[in-house]
């Protein structure tokens, strides 16, 4: 017997939400939402369930990802990753093309997960929140969709391979009582098809729900315990809406659950976005059954392998050949825009008019999302700005909702300054005129507060100026968001160079109390 082991959740920090997961004999792999970040679909290998390496991508390709003028929180959701006979399908929603009209379920199939991935395989369904099961040479789509009851979950038959509709679709579910049921995976398991769904919406209401049939087709018999998992009736607990399941079965016969959660910032308010937990289950009576009930920051179980100790930093000199995964863009990129100089190390961003703020458009803005509460997160950038342009360093949650702190080329010189963009305002709070050949920019961040400051040598930093945590939080959008804080840099009206990108959090951090640098700022 596996000895239990200690381990942190979330697995996977930051927004990173809708976790799907698969194993192949010892290895596992996972995938999540991105919305309408770019590139789509991040795909992650562990062999312990708990540390998880980014490998790639499924979408890097804007032919596969057409994300132009996509809303805020649609693009990319609810990815499914699944394996058969050698190869891997992942299957999600482009949420934009749904709302234009257009064909937005598809596949794309890959025999290596860390990519190529295929053209997408599109489906004639309209719902959202794809799945698929591989039964007996039989490949079946499980999602969302309407009958003349309203919103249910469809099945239906489908060729993977060329997205051709075999059978009727037939309304298998209307949920367990919870409203929008979603997010349905179908597994066979002794016998049975086992349904989990998440209901309640994504919000602070999210469960996950099971039903059972011994037919695919039905009828679904409810678990007498439902909802499986929950955190609705948790008040001011460090996790909160739980939901949007997927289960696997390790190579010991142990079974496990990921799911998404928040981790608030305060009440009703979070801004690291729906992270990825896990979870172990067990079985009882023919259902799955967590005998913790919740889920913690701490929790154990017999994991598969040994456990590895977890990066609290990210760092790049901007020296290599490729970008690193952790970056994204803001929907389809212009990539003329963005020069990756690796023999000189230093990233060259080519600012358009169009900045961050408003609209529907890409601006030159590549980053990583925020990971933790407290961070730490420094860039180096020449100056040698032309007039008019402003370049530096950004908390953006979404156009209407970040904080930056720039460099403004004026007539009359540099200066480095703090913009809050929230809601329709716009200003600048503190502006210093600076000179020199380079500066460096920064961002640190608790619970509370992101707080700016910058330095003409990289040792003696100014403090600039403050904002609250609470404004680039989801539940203030004015749209709220399914996405989470970004930590990025950009560029507007001109050519920035970047030397260099260090971001640390959590752990990493634990010697420094960020608030008492920043007393009663701006």
């Amino acid at each position: 017997m596996i000895e239990n082991t200690t381990y942190q959740n979330p697995v996977i920090q930051g927004f990173y939400p809708d976790p799907s997961i698969v194993r192949v004999e010892d290895d596992f792999y996972l995938c999540t939402s991105t919305f309408e970040f770019y590139p789509g679909v991040p795909v992650f290998h562990s062999k312990n369930l708990v540390n998880w390496q980014q490998i790639g991508h499924c979408l890097t390709r804007q032919s596969q990802l057409p994300l132009d003028n996509a809303p805020v929180s649609t693009g990319i959701l609810a990815p499914t990753i699944r394996y058969n006979d050698g190869k891997f399908y992942m299957i999600t929603t482009n949420m934009t093309q749904l709302i234009k009209g257009k064909k937005g379920n598809f596949i794309v199939q890959s025999s290596n997960p860390s990519g190529p991935w295929s053209e997408p395989i599109w489906i004639d369904h309209e719902g959202i929140d794809p799945s698929l099961l591989f039964d007996k040479g039989k490949v079946y789509y499980c999602g969302t969709g309407f009958d003349e009851n309203g919103q249910a979950i469809i099945l239906f038959e489908v060729n993977p391979d060329t997205g051709e509709v075999l059978s009727e679709k037939k309304s298998i579910s209307y949920g367990c009582a919870g409203k929008c049921a979603e997010a349905p995976h179908i597994y066979k398991i002794n016998g049975y098809y086992y349904l989990i769904l998440a209901e309640g919406g994504t919000e602070y209401g999210h469960m996950i729900t099971v039903q059972r049939a011994k037919d695919i087709w039905g009828p679904y018999e409810t678990c007498p315990t439902n909802p499986f998992l929950t955190h609705r009736n948790i008040n001011g607990g460090d996790i909160q809406c739980i939901g949007h399941a997927d289960m696997v079965e390790d190579q010991n016969g142990n079974w496990w659950m990921v799911c998404l959660g928040v981790r608030p910032t305060g009440p009703m308010l979070h801004n690291l976005g729906r992270e990825t937990f896990l979870l172990p289950i067990e079985w009882k009576d023919g259902w799955p059954y967590h005998c913790e009930s919740t889920v913690s920051l701490e929790m154990s179980g017999p994991l598969p392998a040994p456990l590895e100790n977890k990066s609290r930093k990210f760092h790049t000199d901007f020296d290599e050949e490729k970008l690193d995964f952790d970056f994204n863009y803001l929907r389809n990129p212009v990539e003329e825009n963005y020069l990756l100089d690796s023999k000189n190390s230093r990233m060259i961003l080519k600012g358009s008019e169009k900045g961050l703020t408003g609209g529907k458009h890409s601006p030159t803005f590549m980053g990583i999302r925020q990971k933790d509460f407290t961070t730490s997160t420094t860039v180096k950038m020449d100056l040698d700005l032309v007039k008019g342009t402003k370049a530096g360093l950004t908390a953006y949650h979404m156009d209407t909702h970040h904080y930056d702190i720039e460099v403004f080329a004026k007539e009359d010189g540099y200066y480095v300054q703090l913009n809050k963009s929230i809601y329709d305002l716009e200003c600048v709070v503190n502006s210093v005129k600076v000179e020199g050949k380079a500066i460096y920019l920064r961002i640190e961040s608790d619970k509370e507060n992101y707080y700016f400051s910058y330095s003409m040598d990289g040792e003696n930093f100014v403090n600039i100026g403050k904002g609250m945590v609470a404004a680039l939080c989801t539940e203030i959008t004015e749209v709220m968001t399914f996405t989470g804080t970004y930590i990025g840099i950009f560029a507007q009206n001109g050519e920035a160079k970047f030397d260099f990108f260090n971001c640390e959090w959590n752990d990493a951090l634990s010697s420094r109390n960020t608030a008492s640098m920043y007393p009663d700022q701006v």
